[in-house]
């Protein structure tokens, strides 16, 4: 069976699966390997991608935490959904994406017990803009896709460079490739407890447009969030937030 047809077998299997609230994807060390033949950004996309249609995690502290796991692919909030599919992309199989997980999860590097639980979630990233500014999330590429302003900043930052909602225009759109990871900056005032940025997604760029794949849910809520894949200017004109930071990783 090629690749493109199982992937879409499986995303039937989610769409029914996610319904009765039972869902788990199963992926296989071959698939793992068979997607390495994609360019690393489309890969990253791919796996993005695999997980339309999954439950969003709606635990305000991430089930995979609160579990002490590396994978935990039941439910997924928006930034496990970007650490499983950047993971997934930079490996030939499970054992290297958890070796990926430990390096790229951790503000330092993550470690698991002999039953392989993990013993030091609480080095864990817990704000976007760390995983900005750590560099193991790609190399920031905000100032090259279009014009930056600066705005306040917090927990130590006088003040963060974004590209403001109304400067994402068709020209920033063009610059963006699949595998971009986009970071969504809170306004000042609608920030909780001093976080920047809000919401992360990865984008997908194929030959009839420009999308972005995110976990989309309310932390705390009975929603039924899920991840979704959907228009990058539609979700930019009706979104709430101030602007976007882009990280990408080079090939």
């Amino acid at each position: 069976m090629n690749i493109k047809l199982f992937r879409l077998l499986a995303l039937c299997v989610v769409s029914v699966l996610s319904i009765a609230h039972s869902y788990a994807l199963t992926i296989s060390d071959s698939e793992i390997n068979s997607a390495w033949k994609l360019p690393l950004g489309k890969r990253i996309a791919y796996w993005a991608e695999s997980f339309v249609g999954m439950p969003y995690d709606t635990d305000p502290l991430g089930e995979y935490v609160r579990r002490d796991v590396i994978v935990y692919d039941d439910r997924v909030d928006c930034m496990y959904h970007v650490f499983r599919s950047v993971e997934l992309a930079l490996s030939h199989n499970s054992e290297e994406a958890i070796s990926a997980a430990l390096d790229k999860r951790f503000i330092t590097r993550g470690m698991l017990d002999s039953n392989g639980k993990v013993i030091n979630y609480q080095d864990r990233f817990q704000y976007g803009e760390d995983m900005i500014d750590s560099g193991k999330w790609g190399r920031e590429i905000t100032s090259n896709l279009g014009t930056v302003v600066k705005i306040k900043g917090s927990r130590g930052r006088d003040f963060v460079s974004i590209i403001p909602k109304d400067n994402i225009d068709m020209d920033v759109v063009r610059k963006l490739k699949s595998g971009d990871i986009v970071f969504f900056v809170k306004q000042p005032d609608r920030r909780v407890v001093g976080e920047i940025v809000g919401h992360i997604g990865i984008i997908k760029k194929d030959s009839e447009g420009v999308y972005l794949i995110h976990a989309s849910g309310i932390k705390g809520k009975n929603k039924s969030g899920m991840v979704t894949e959907v228009s990058f200017v539609d979700y930019i004109r009706s979104m709430g937030f101030a602007g976007i930071r882009v990280t990408r990783f080079e090939q």
